[in-house]
């Protein structure tokens, strides 16, 4: 039998409060009322001499409480930075300002410190919320009297998802509100499965986001017990919220760091004390800017015989893009961050005695070293007498083996500490110039940490690769150039990037959720080449068309752009520079913007930001691109979440180049509709398939297993046949399965599941074309029946509160954790509109928007409404009422969920629905409330509990020319049946 939740509760307490583990158990804190009284004792016995041994009045302690009223975790977490390391808040007493420190990050384990552990916590209810309702909180950890982690359990009957879902539940509910609005990072568990992840806000919680423990050796942590030992034991639970999380200011959101990240971080930490050097092999897209600021940052901190820590880049793009990074994540920090505008501003900055993390380009660094210090000269020998760390991104080509030399030759008593995805081995070497290094170890020295893409993958902190070879078959050179630089194969690439690659780009999740893609190229000319010609595509001047299909969704499809670095740009000739301003003025006239061709820099860096979508204002499909046309920028070091597919339209690259090029499309956003990166070459398909075989194969550190690439059509389409076949064994048709026993059903769910991931591959082939389903022998239809099925079974398996659920047999055990993929119907996204709506009433961005700007974000809610109501008039009609009382007194919603008010609205609707139903046909309210919240595919999950608690006799009584009772029950479920089809299925 399973251990009760109380069970895995005492010993993870047990655990916690173990040895040295430094957490005090407090079963004497129960409410909020007690987590006050304690942190006003602990704030004041850590500021007794700035309090003058005079305890806080009822009114300074009030002061104190409206400090730690936080909107936001992110403010929380603003706020807890600290002034130089310690957390203040400031009390009015008389004429006189206190200044008391709540926290001291350089106290972790030791000094002002406390760490107390309490459960059972109980958060009332919101007396301005009807809806809301009393909870309890499982284990919260708490630092100085603040809560600062927080864990929810369950059996390992349960999936920890459950937990993920009850604290969205709970954060949308306003629970963690008060003294629990400080709350940085969440734990949920199952016992074996053990998570981590940021505070945020319900609507920005995803379950991509959420991360598991593993080691040094990148070995998996689950157990609930062993991740307490690794993570949430002193001091490892403090660094975590005063080390290892990041307040991204750009994005407005904390990240808390994932643990091959830290093992880095340390692996710097403990080699720059010993005075060696070393790089660190991250694969690329598993966040190695972030891991690479902190290092830098952190290596500042811990190491105070060090003057200054240098981010060395190598190109101006990536320096802009870099530091743009690194600015929004210090912008909080106590440690500054300086790019460098120029030589001489370079050399002011290490002449300063502030200690700061610089950021810099090569290029820079070579010029002052060679042409702007005299040697000899005082500011010579103090210059060369600096103690530095330099840090290095894509150090496998950032700084060649003779510049670094150079380098360290001036700067004698400096360390290097590289970051690459694709390490240079003696496979693919630097070339021979004397007895230069030509291996990325030689360079830097050992491998510090390693964390392959097949380790990434595992840990769903990037995602595989799905490649297509779409070029001409049966070639006998395929590197003749003649074959593709022409019209007809273009247009023939442009067929499949705008009417082949609708489950590519994302349609189906509806306007203003769709992806990107990057189309490269091998010369700037070919690059605008096809600017053109996709232009006069959009125009209508050739032979090819945009499909219908494609233009419902979006009739503004495509929207391009084209980018070239600033060196490539400065190569160019005077055409190049005509047709880049043309380019200019079409990406001014798409976006209002005011761009020429002086403003290059200025360009890229708006492009880069409309790519990433993290600011607020490009998640509007009025400032969003689908296509961005390159040679060679964005190639490398370009990180855009919602970029799923980059076409490659030239030949090979090198192994570290495609895995950079690849790379640009596999960072984890909604593996529901991005399951995986995607690749498309158009040239040379037999030789790109050996090249992209060689590179993954050596940066996958000689392993077989976990291969980064998906499988290709060839070996999808097989599998889909027989996983349909499998599936029509479990249930030949859908209405097959209502009648089927619980174990056939469970059967029918783990075949279902196989089929749908394998239909969802197939679907984002290139290739794939629905009228193929014919041959295949099913529907499109057919799928959505039986996926309604597998959701009314899902639900009925799913354990209801004080029910044991469904045990499947080990054979048959299914993921209970799945999501559909293959849906093919395109929605008006109902997240997205919650999101316009969140953001009219809480605006993501610093400061107060203007009338205007909140006119145009509340217009452009109100059409999105009017799009859904074409699909769903009844949840329309909510959130247009909404919308309408928002513009009659905001107020009333600032700090609220939008996404909890309008399901809030939604079950009050039902509410009333089923209480009228119940009314008038005399049915027991709880059963029909059942039956309406899990009705599908016109099933009444419990219709004989529902006919036994009707009230027969009362209607008879009640009602004049009642229904003879055989002829009740039948107009009864018939009417059941069309009020749940018509009045609530809109609203579930």
């Amino acid at each position: 039998m399973p251990e009760l939740e109380s069970i895995i509760e005492q010993k993870l307490i047990e655990q916690l409060i173990y040895g040295d583990s430094q957490w005090t158990y407090r079963p004497d804190l129960k409410t909020e009322a007690d987590l006050w009284n304690n942190f006003k004792y602990i704030l004041e016995q850590n500021n007794k001499d700035r309090l003058d041994g005079e305890p806080l009045s009822d009114s300074e302690f009030e002061q104190v409480k409206n400090q730690l009223q936080f909107s936001t975790f992110y403010k929380a977490g603003e706020w807890l930075v600290g002034e130089n390391g310690k957390v203040m808040v400031h009390v009015q007493r008389d004429t006189k300002k206190l200044h008391l420190v709540v926290m001291n990050h350089e106290h972790i384990a030791g000094g002002s410190s406390v760490y107390e552990v309490i459960n059972q916590y109980s958060a009332l209810k919101d007396d301005e919320d009807a809806a809301s309702r009393d909870r309890r909180f499982d284990v919260t950890l708490m630092i100085n009297g603040l809560p600062m982690i927080h864990i929810e359990l369950k059996n390992r009957q349960h999936s920890y998802m459950e937990a993920f879902n009850q604290i969205k539940k709970y954060i949308g509910e306003g629970q963690f509100r008060g003294i629990f609005s400080a709350v940085q990072m969440f734990v949920i568990s199952n016992g074996v499965d053990t998570k981590y992840f940021s505070a945020a806000s319900d609507t920005e919680l995803k379950k991509e986001f959420i991360s598991g423990w593993v080691d040094r050796n990148n070995q998996p942590v689950s157990d609930y017990i062993d991740f307490a030992k690794n993570v949430l034991k002193i001091p490892q639970a403090h660094e975590m919220i005063a080390r290892y999380t990041v307040l991204d200011n750009e994005a407005k959101r904390l990240i808390l760091l994932r643990p091959y990240q830290i093992h880095a971080i340390e692996a710097i930490r403990e080699a720059s004390r010993t005075g060696k050097s070393g790089f660190v092999w991250h694969t690329t897209g598993s966040g190695k800017t972030l891991t690479s600021y902190k290092a830098t940052r952190n290596l500042l901190m811990d190491i105070p015989a060090l003057d200054k820590a240098i981010f060395l880049i190598d190109r101006k793009d990536l320096d802009e893009q870099t530091n743009t990074s690194f600015s929004s994540y210090s912008q909080n920090d106590s440690i500054d961050v300086d790019n460098t505008d120029n030589v001489t501003d370079l050399k002011n900055k290490l002449k300063s005695s502030d200690r700061q993390m610089i950021v810099t380009t090569i290029q820079k660094m070579q010029i002052l070293i060679s042409k702007r210090l005299k040697e000899g000269t005082a500011e010579y020998n103090r210059l060369r007498g600096l103690k530095i760390a330099f840090v290095v991104d894509e150090c496998h080509r950032a700084v060649s083996p003779a510049t670094k030399r150079i380098i360290e030759r001036f700067f004698g008593k400096s360390l290097w500490f590289g970051f690459t995805g694709t390490p240079r081995f003696p496979e693919n070497p630097y070339p021979l110039m004397g007895d230069l290094p030509r291996t990325t170890e030689e360079l830097y020295g050992a491998c510090l940490h390693k964390y392959t893409i097949q380790n990434a993958i595992h840990d769903n902190a990037v995602l595989g690769f799905q490649v297509e070879h779409d070029g001409p078959k049966g070639v006998t050179d395929e590197t003749d150039s003649s074959r593709y630089e022409n019209e007809t194969h273009m247009l023939k690439v442009l067929e499949v990037i705008l009417n082949k690659s609708y489950h590519k780009l994302g349609f189906q999740n509806g306007k203003g959720k769709t992806f990107e893609g990057l189309l490269t190229t091998s010369s700037i000319s070919i690059a605008q080449k096809y600017y053109e010609l996709l232009t006069r595509v959009k125009n209508g001047e050739t032979p090819l068309k945009i499909d219908e299909r494609i233009k419902q969704v979006l009739p503004d499809f495509p929207k391009f752009a084209i980018t070239y670095s600033v060196t490539e740009n400065e190569d160019g000739s005077q055409v190049n520079q005509e047709k880049m301003k043309q380019s200019l003025d079409d990406y001014n006239a798409m976006f209002d913007t005011k761009f020429d061709i002086s403003q290059i820099t200025s360009y890229n860096s708006n492009l880069n930001k409309r790519l990433s979508r993290k600011d607020p204002k490009y998640k509007s499909r009025n400032e969003q691109l689908d296509l961005v046309i390159v040679v060679d920028r964005l190639l490398t070091g370009f990180d855009a979440p919602c970029m799923s597919t980059i076409f490659i339209d030239r030949q090979p690259m090198g192994p570290h180049d495609l895995i950079q090029a690849f790379s640009r499309t596999n960072r984890i956003f909604d593996k529901k509709s991005k399951p995986y990166g995607q690749i498309v070459t158009f040239q040379a398909p037999v030789l790109f398939k050996k090249c992209v075989d060689d590179a993954v194969k050596l940066y996958s550190a000689g392993s077989t297993e976990d291969t980064p690439l998906i499988a290709e059509w060839d070996d999808v389409e097989p599998a889909f046949k027989k996983a349909l076949a499998a599936l029509r064994i479990a249930a030949q048709i859908p209405d097959d399965i209502p009648s089927m026993s619980d174990e056939e059903k469970l059967h029918f769910m783990k075949m279902f599941q196989s089929f749908d991931r394998l239909f969802a591959q197939l679907k984002s082939f290139s290739r794939y074309d629905e009228s193929m389903l014919d041959d295949y022998g099913i529907t499109e239809q057919e799928y959505i029946d039986y996926a309604g099925h597998y959701l009314n079974i899902k639900s009925e398996i799913g354990p209801e509160p004080g029910s044991d659920p469904v045990n499947p047999p080990v054979e048959l055990e299914i993921d209970s954790d799945y999501e559909l993929m293959a849906y093919s119907n395109t929605r008006i996204d109902y997240e997205y509109i919650i999101n316009l709506i969140q953001n009219i009433v809480n605006p993501e961005e610093d400061g107060d928007i203007t009338p205007e700007e909140k006119q145009k974000k509340i217009d452009e809610a109100k059409q999105y409404v009017e799009d859904l109501r074409k699909d769903n008039p009844k949840v329309a009609d909510i959130m247009s009422h909404l919308i309408n009382e928002i513009e009659l007194d905001e107020s009333r919603f600032k700090g609220k969920s939008i996404l909890n008010i309008v399901e809030n609205m939604k079950h009050e609707c039902i509410e009333q629905v089923v209480s009228n139903f119940c009314l008038l046909w005399h049915a027991d309210k709880d059963d029909v409330m059942y039956a309406a919240t899990h009705y599908r595919n016109g099933v009444i999950p419990n219709e004989s509990a529902i006919k036994a608690s009707i009230n027969y006799p009362e209607y008879k009584n009640t009602v004049e020319h009642a229904l003879p009772k055989f002829k009740y029950y039948a107009k009864f479920f018939a009417e059941l049946r069309s009020t749940l089809d018509d009045e609530i299925k809109p609203l579930v």
